[in-house]
């Protein structure tokens, strides 16, 4: 789903798009920001939410100086189903 996302049209996720930050080191990690109380992790299966969370991304890079990536997941499996 590269479009945005809309309730009862039947859209399924293909891709998820995840800012990621890298350490010095090579570790990667997905970026996070505070709303409110929570954290949320800066991901999603459209452009407009990760496009919508871009903001967030760049306060990461800024209070931790690492390199922070638009990366885009896309080869999917399904693990489990619930019934």
């Amino acid at each position: 789903m590269t479009q945005s996302w809309r309730p009862g049209t039947g859209q399924t996720i293909d891709a998820l798009y995840a800012w990621v930050a890298t350490e010095p080191d090579g570790g990667e990690g997905i970026c996070s920001a505070q709303l409110g109380k929570l954290h949320m992790p800066l991901v999603g299966a459209d452009m407009d939410r990760i496009k919508s969370l871009r903001s967030h991304a760049e306060a990461v890079r800024a209070a931790s100086g690492y390199p922070v990536r638009l990366v885009r997941f896309s080869r999917r499996e399904d693990l489990e189903i619930l019934p």
